[in-house]
């Protein structure tokens, strides 16, 4: 299986910590992947982006003109990413913050009310690790646990306490969907 990946969002929304995530807990599952960042004037506000490629097989280039999963955090990366998503690929897109319907019917199409759960849980930062506990799931590319231990290694210091939390905000993402 290979999954090509874009994430993006506004910047502060977390898309490149959960693009760089899945790509660690693939590389620790010994797949082959890349994760490519996309900055730029978009760090003030803009859209922020990153691609992601997780396989079984190596991968030819990071560069990603047509994802078979796409994650809009907020309204402009759903304008400007809906119309690249492969025909019979996935958007997940944060529907307490994008208050429009996806026009695509060809894609299949996973409404996550992101903000609303972060927000239930007591910190708005884990909206995306509610997006990525549903991509789990509905993919699964890698496992949950990976994606815990990757969360373990690189959350230290005062970051270390925030674990338990992100744990949380996936587990809700994973029980949102089928």
């Amino acid at each position: 299986m290979t999954l090509e990946a874009i994430f993006a969002g506004f910047g502060g929304q977390g898309v490149m910590l959960i693009g760089q995530l899945l790509a660690y807990a693939g590389m620790y599952e010994g797949k082959q992947v890349s994760w490519f960042p996309s900055y730029g004037p978009e760090m003030r506000g803009g859209t922020a982006n990153c691609s992601v490629v997780v396989s079984d097989e190596p991968v030819g280039s990071p560069v990603i003109s047509e994802p078979n999963l796409l994650v809009a955090m907020n309204r402009p990366s759903l304008e400007k990413f809906e119309p690249m998503v492969k025909s019979g690929g996935m958007l997940f897109y944060n529907s307490s913050l994008i208050h429009i319907t996806p026009k695509r019917t060809d894609i299949e199409v996973i409404p996550i009310p992101a903000n609303d759960i972060a927000a239930e849980l007591g910190n708005a930062k884990v909206a995306n690790m509610v997006v990525m506990g549903a991509i789990l799931k509905k993919t699964g590319i890698v496992d949950l646990e990976t994606v815990i231990s990757v969360l373990k290694k690189t959350m230290t210091g005062n970051k270390a306490k925030l674990i338990a939390l992100n744990q949380q905000a996936l587990e809700k993402g994973m029980e949102l969907v089928g």
